[in-house]
């Protein structure tokens, strides 16, 4: 057989159901080898898109996204989103093609080192040399992606390599390995939280990346202990939970820190260094850790660690459930949690023309009704949506973190929307970064998708400006003119509503939610907020 065929029958084997991507001439044989597969080509406008999609797939999933790309250029567009889906920790196979191997020791048309390119954001880098290692190639990279911490894997496939008679057979998927905590160590981890009278859980991406949500939630319950998460670990508790105490990520001291800054021990369950560091929430370095995670802890000064617990996370946490004794809710938290919610929603029905975001956000929050997938893109936005928006299932608001790329959003949808044919599917972003990969309109329609976009619009790069402001109390060159988004929608045959005043906002929010075609909606937003949120904060002193 031919070797792009054995390579789609591997691709087969590993599950995969979509590959996004581009057609070029130096992946021709994969793209035409796809003819009769079960996997879907899902065709996007620009590389960057695919691999965005390739990433919330991932991220939704728990299984490898995968997209294509050709050489030079192709290959080169497609880092962005690679980028993202390796510091946010999805899984995801990269497939490029390249150049025939006879001319890749000399100067040629299109040709650079893809494999050097991609060095640095993926966990696993392979060109295919000769066509019999593909099924072991393929095995591989896919077992790479998912192994703990997940991430993006490339694979090359030069022009000539891909139409080479071979013979092979897919290699057997086993299940992935799973590692235990040392019995030890939960034990000292218990003797230390049993000893606490002011313990408090940081939750991060790995807490759903594990499936520990129920484990933590039944740990949290049974032993009283309130529970902050990162932006990746929006929903492990509902918004109306009495141990939640919401999202910790701003850089500025929030009044959520206040219950980190009043705690004898900091429990860490799937937390990350790349989703907000230590210095922000542990900033004198006195909270002992207790660290529960997939990998060994990453050393930093702020991160004093009194004990590890590496392994599987579910399995740590349930072990720790049987060991820990039952807490009294130490004094303090109920005072923060009604802190939060009165400081979180005091703003929510302010009425005017143009838009506070706070307003935007809790209108969202209300005709969602706690069941759509929400994607937000990276901007002024993401900050309000990390704040105030609370998700009231995990996994349900896929923000870009580690890497924070603006752009991901309408790709984004459009992956959740072919994960969650069901479920309302809401793109969130700033006129900045929906102009980035707002062409990818033509793919959700093309695909049929009824997907909700809401824009929030400055005309600006507002989230630049708000730093430019703190820092200068000046901003430069962050102001542009955008296009008549709702003929813009129009045009690849979408809904545009246009919102100027608050009153219209949840009638047009409801309206797109229950539409079954594609809905973008131009809301004006009033950004004088973001300089007056620093102000407070900076302000902000802990009172419990």
């Amino acid at each position: 057989m031919k070797a792009s065929d054995l390579f789609v029958r591997c691709l087969e084997n590993e599950g995969v159901e979509y590959i996004f991507g581009i057609p070029g001439e130096e992946n021709t044989d994969l793209v035409d080898s796809l003819i009769g597969s079960k996997i879907k080509f899902i065709l996007v406008h620009h590389e960057q898109a695919a691999a965005f999609m390739a990433d919330v797939y991932g991220r939704l999933t728990g299984r490898p996204g995968v997209c294509l790309a050709t050489l030079g250029p192709g290959a080169t567009n497609l880092l962005t989103g690679i980028g993202d889906a390796y510091l946010d920790r999805s899984p995801v196979v990269a497939i490029t093609g390249q150049a025939g191997l006879e001319r890749i020791h000399k100067e040629s048309h299109q040709y650079v080192d893809i494999i050097g390119v991609f060095e640095e954001i993926t966990k696993w880098n392979q060109q295919i040399r000769v066509p019999h290692t593909i099924p072991e190639i393929i095995r591989k990279a896919f077992k790479t992606a998912l192994l703990e911490k997940p991430g993006a894997v490339h694979i090359e496939l030069p022009e000539d390599i891909a139409m080479m008679d071979t013979d092979g057979e897919p290699l057997p998927v086993t299940p992935m390995p799973v590692s235990c905590s040392s019995v030890d160590e939960i034990q000292k981890a218990a003797n230390a939280i049993n000893r606490a009278k002011k313990p408090i859980i940081l939750a991060g991406n790995g807490v759903i990346r594990d499936g520990a949500v129920t484990a933590l939630r039944q740990f949290a319950e049974a032993k009283n202990i309130p529970v902050v998460n990162t932006f990746m670990a929006k929903g492990v508790l509902p918004s109306d939970h009495p141990l939640t105490l919401y999202t910790v990520g701003m850089q500025a001291k929030d009044y959520v820190l206040c219950g980190f800054d009043q705690a004898d021990v900091i429990i860490t369950v799937g937390y990350d260094f790349v989703e907000y560091l230590p210095k922000y929430w542990n900033d004198e370095a006195m909270n002992p850790i207790i660290h529960i995670d997939s990998l060994p802890a990453e050393v930093d000064a702020y991160y004093p660690l009194a004990c590890e617990l590496v392994g599987n996370v579910k399995e740590a946490v349930e072990a720790l459930t049987s060991l820990v004794k039952e807490k009294e809710l130490w004094p303090g938290v109920k005072r923060l949690k009604a802190q939060l919610d009165e400081n979180l929603h005091m703003s929510d029905e302010v009425s005017g023309s143009p838009i506070i975001p706070q307003r935007i956000i809790g209108d969202l929050k209300k005709a969602e009704k706690g069941e759509a997938i929400i994607i937000s893109d990276v901007g002024a936005h993401k900050l309000w949506i990390a704040r105030l928006y609370q998700p009231e299932k995990p996994n349900h608001t896929i923000i870009s973190n580690g890497w924070a790329s603006m752009g991901i959003a309408v790709p984004g949808a459009i992956a959740a929307k072919l994960v969650y044919p069901d479920k309302p599917v809401i793109a969130v972003t700033g006129d900045g970064g929906f102009l980035m990969n707002g062409t990818e309109l033509a793919t959700a329609e093309r695909l049929g998708l009824a997907i909700v976009i809401v824009i929030f619009n400055d005309s600006k790069f507002g989230l630049i400006e708000w730093k430019q402001l703190n820092k200068f109390n000046r901003s430069n060159d962050i102001e542009f003119k955008d296009p008549d988004f709702l003929e813009f929608a129009k045009s690849f045959g979408a809904k545009g509503i246009k919102v100027t005043h608050s009153d219209e906002l949840l009638p047009a929010l409801e309206e797109a939610i229950s539409s079954k075609e594609i809905v973008l909606i131009d809301v004006d937003v009033d950004y004088s907020e973001n300089v007056k949120l620093s102000k407070t904060l900076g302000d902000y002193i802990c009172k419990l």
